[in-house]
């Protein structure tokens, strides 16, 4: 028999009340106006553009309050990480001064449309770790299943996101950290289902760098040219496409 006079549980109506206060929160941030370097690795060029462009996303594509609250979640993990390397001796530098209320450590290049925000600056480090100094730090949080894969196969081959973040960092920070991209990067991974932590130095790849540079100025030109960049896929059921909030746009147009 079905009860029409059930009303949601405490946990319920407070969820569904700290979700509504994300959502209105994120729909109240301003939407970004360039290209992220961390977002260059990601496997298609024409998602990128929707994303540069600010396309709306698909109907109920946009990010849920479970979502929202998993990146807080990472957020602080993040803030634990810097905690807990400072402890064991890094002069870890995560904003400028080292002030609570100091500007990050960026850089921005094409007439500000590609920009990228750094995690850290290792400025010293205890001789038995072996980290050469200055060197960028890149932190991440993530599911077992990913975590497994970095620990096992490194970042660059798990996670080329990433290491292209990694790579363009390196890069573009050298103009105002002379010697980061001559040390390997520390990479930490925290492993968000046991608290287990990856941490591995990653060499500069200019490759790597160059080609996400490139990609970046062909986003940029396509987009002011009014032209759209193929697709990743030929196929809609391809993984990627299957996850991409810009899916159902994306194959109603051509190409």
């Amino acid at each position: 028999m079905l009860d029409y006079n059930r009303r949601p549980g405490i946990a319920e109506r407070v969820n569904a009340a700290i979700d509504a206060a994300l959502i209105a929160e994120r729909e109240a941030t301003p939407p970004r106006t360039y290209l992220g370097a961390s977002r260059l690795g990601h496997a298609c060029e024409r998602a990128l553009q929707f994303e540069f462009a600010g396309a709306p996303k698909d109907e109920g594509a946009e990010f849920g309050g479970q979502t929202l609250r998993i990146f807080a979640i990472g957020h602080q993990l993040e803030d634990l990480a810097i905690r807990w390397l400072r402890a064991v001796g890094l002069d870890l530098y995560t904003r400028k001064g080292n002030r609570p209320d100091g500007e990050q450590f960026g850089f921005s290049v094409a007439g500000g449309r590609i920009r990228g925000h750094v995690d850290g600056i290792i400025a010293s480090a205890p001789a038995p770790l072996g980290i050469g100094v200055p060197a960028l730090w890149e932190c991440k949080t993530m599911n077992a299943k990913n975590w497994r894969a970095c620990v096992k196969d490194g970042v660059a081959v798990a996670k080329l996101v990433y290491a292209a973040q990694i790579a363009l960092y390196q890069a573009y920070m050298e103009g105002t950290v002379p010697g980061i991209s001559a040390n390997p990067a520390l990479f930490t991974a925290i492993n968000k289902d046991t608290a287990e932590l990856h941490h591995e130095l990653v060499p500069f790849d200019a490759g790597l760098a160059q080609r996400m540079s490139d990609r970046g100025v062909r986003i940029l030109q396509a987009t002011d040219a009014g032209e759209l960049l193929p697709r990743l896929a030929t196929n809609r059921d391809f993984f990627e496409c299957r996850f991409c909030p810009w899916a159902a746009r994306c194959w109603g147009l051509p190409g």
